[in-house]
């Protein structure tokens, strides 16, 4: 499980999600998630769950190798991922 996300994921996912052409507001609209979250992830200072990447992933329309690294930063026991969630 990593924790603190690597230093390439905020700048990817900021790229991205300009390359999109969405502001920091709508993205997180789109993906589910609240901007402040989203800021956070972009500013390295957050990682994100496993459910989130993949929102993100469809979101910014990330490239494979994109996804690959955000997948691979992702944690599978937080937020929306952890394992005590009833998925419904």
């Amino acid at each position: 499980m990593r924790r603190t996300p690597p230093k390439a994921l905020g700048p990817l996912l900021r790229a991205a999600r300009v390359r999109a052409g969405l502001s920091q507001g709508e993205a997180a609209r789109r993906a589910g998630i609240r901007q402040p979250y989203l800021s956070a992830i972009e500013a390295g200072q957050r990682t994100p769950s496993t459910v989130v990447a993949e929102a993100l992933a469809d979101t910014l329309r990330l490239t494979l190798p994109e996804c690959r690294q955000v997948y691979a930063a992702a944690v599978t026991d937080a937020g929306r991922s952890h394992p005590t969630r009833a998925t419904t």
